[in-house]
């Protein structure tokens, strides 16, 4: 069983919330897409947020924004230059004590995603990362889960806990019925299995909520 506990973090924030505005990014932006900074601003605040904004591509910040061919292009690459950076592998594997521990392994990546998508984060005792392993890719609206399918590759890699974490696309986070009531079969499940569920995260661009700290499915 787990070693390490859980942290709870109660009284901190559900969400990590995007930079206030003036958002600090412009004027890196302005710099590497050689652009004025409050061009840089304006493009910023359009999209609303870093991960927004990746998914312009060149020819909407031409058109749309009067940028340069040129100031584009570098805008372009530069995004996603900052984003393979964030999901490179690092050396040693990340130990997660905390919901904002785990959400720091996703938000990157799942937050910018499209459609649904639900991962498991695979944990040994000492809660450090396994693997992060894409369960389910599913619509906007729906992504549909079996129990089973979450403890496959939990059992096989010998993991003592999990964290799932889903994404919706819509920007919201606050947790569905259907997520309560799917944390509640998982948890359930890894008793049985002697796997231990530590959360279940629902992410968006920036933000995210834990399930457990609110109490969704443990009890």
């Amino acid at each position: 069983m787990i070693a390490v506990p859980w942290t709870n973090e109660v009284g901190n924030p559900d969400t990590i919330s995007p930079s206030p505005r003036p958002d600090p990014a412009a004027p890196v932006l302005a710099r590497v897409a050689d652009i004025a900074p409050e061009v840089a601003a304006r493009v910023l605040g359009h999209y609303g947020s870093l991960g927004s904004l990746r998914r312009a591509d060149a020819p909407t910040l031409r058109a749309a924004h009067g940028l340069t061919r040129r100031q584009a292009d570098r805008l372009v690459d530069a995004l996603d230059l900052a984003t393979r950076l964030l999901l490179e592998p690092r050396e040693e594997r990340p130990r997660v004590t905390s919901p904002r521990d785990a959400a720091r392994l996703v938000l990157a990546e799942m937050g910018a995603l499209e459609a649904e998508q639900m991962r498991v984060l695979l944990l040994d005792t000492k809660n450090r990362l396994i693997a992060a392993v894409a369960l389910y890719a599913g619509t906007i609206n729906a992504c549909h889960v079996r129990v089973g399918e979450v403890f496959r590759e939990a059992v096989r890699r010998n993991a003592t806990a999990l964290i799932l974490a889903h994404n919706h696309p819509s920007g919201a986070v606050e947790p569905s019925p259907e997520d309560v009531a799917l944390t509640r079969e998982v948890v359930q499940a890894g008793k049985l299995l002697d796997v231990e569920v530590l959360d279940h995260l629902v992410v968006s661009a920036g933000a995210y909520t834990s399930l457990r700290e609110r109490g969704l499915g443990w009890r």
